[in-house]
């Protein structure tokens, strides 16, 4: 076990190292200079060279990159270039909506998934395999932000089913006192029930949106577990000691056929939290994809240093929970790291 966690802790370790290597990089080779971003078209030489001392750009590359690991080691990602504020403030304050986000779809997905996977192999129906097939074979090739105007369009402007891209709530709803920054859990600490219902309801229709991929993806996985669990000895040993099909399948290859799921999610939801870019700026949800979008927009390369070593983080942190509980639960892992 400690073998498996050293190794996943220095692949984890080398790619934000990695990633922290290409932000700082890009900021300082990218065309353009960021002095003059930050001073604006009309400051003059002397306010440029003022603004690059004060941000470091007038010492050797070396030096800068010790500065941004000293700055990042006390959690200082620079300031905006177009608001001036703390970007580590900006993302705090915008990623427990992508959080919430993301952990949606991953539900959504992941309850889809098992459901369509175990039916379409239970019923052993050829229409049924084949429509899960089909379904998601055009999930995996739909673009999400298509998905995302495509769903507004219908279910929003059309038939006024769920709400348009106005954010996490209702116009003019106030939004729960702040705990944990997801709406849904703070307003039902606050009690406030038609609060959290807004709030789910704002949330099913970019969650299922973002969740399309994913669906395809663990559907196809489950399928396929499920369909080599299902011939394994134990399984026959159980239905030959009289327990039904039903039982068999729900007792014994269910369960059995969930491990790979695990390590899938995780990685999933490591994606959704720091993929979804454009379908958050497509329903206006205020995560840190969309202030992503507006600081590639505004040439905000501070910000969008920032998104990049957060989502590193989250990336790395995401994946190594998730081989690590992979590990713990199947020991074979553990054999095979050693």
């Amino acid at each position: 076990m400690l073998a498996t966690v050293s190794k996943r802790l220095a692949v984890g370790i080398t790619t934000i190292l990695g990633a922290l290597v290409f932000s700082f990089l890009m900021l300082r080779k990218l065309p353009g200079d960021p002095a003059r971003l930050v001073g604006g078209d009309l400051a003059n030489p002397t306010t440029i060279a003022n603004i690059r001392a004060s941000m470091g750009l007038d010492k050797s590359l070396p030096a800068q990159f010790w500065d941004y690991l000293t700055a990042l080691a006390h959690g200082n990602l620079g300031f905006s270039f177009s608001t001036g504020q703390p970007v580590a403030g900006l993302l705090r304050s915008r990623l427990p909506a992508t959080i919430e986000l993301g952990l949606t779809g991953v539900f959504i997905a992941v309850a889809s998934a098992l459901v369509f996977g175990a039916v379409a192999v239970f019923r052993r129906k050829k229409g049924a395999d084949v429509s899960l097939r089909t379904t998601s074979s055009l999930a995996m090739g739909s673009p999400p932000f298509w998905l995302a105007l495509v769903a507004i369009l219908l279910l929003s402007v059309k038939l006024g089913i769920f709400p348009g891209p106005e954010g996490r709530l209702s116009p003019g709803r106030a939004a729960p006192h702040d705990v944990t920054g997801l709406y849904t859990v703070d307003a039902l600490l606050a009690g406030q029930f038609a609060t959290f219902l807004n709030a789910v309801w704002h949330l099913i229709l970019p969650g299922c949106t973002i969740a399309v991929g994913p669906f395809a993806f663990l559907s196809r996985l489950f399928r396929s577990q499920l369909r080599n669990t299902i011939r394994e000895p134990f399984v026959l040993v159980a239905r030959s000691r009289g327990i039904t099909r039903r039982a068999a399948f729900l007792r014994h290859v269910v369960p059995n056929s969930l491990l790979p799921l695990v390590a899938a999610t995780a990685m999933l939801l490591a994606e959704l939290m720091t993929g979804s870019v454009l379908v958050e700026k497509v329903f206006g949800w205020p995560g840190v994809g969309s202030l992503t979008v507006d600081a590639i927009l505004q040439k905000d390369f501070s910000v969008v240093q920032g998104v990049i070593v957060l989502s590193a983080f989250l990336y790395v942190a995401v994946s190594f929970l998730a081989d690590v509980t992979y590990s713990t639960i199947d020991p074979r892992i553990r054999v095979g790291a050693k």
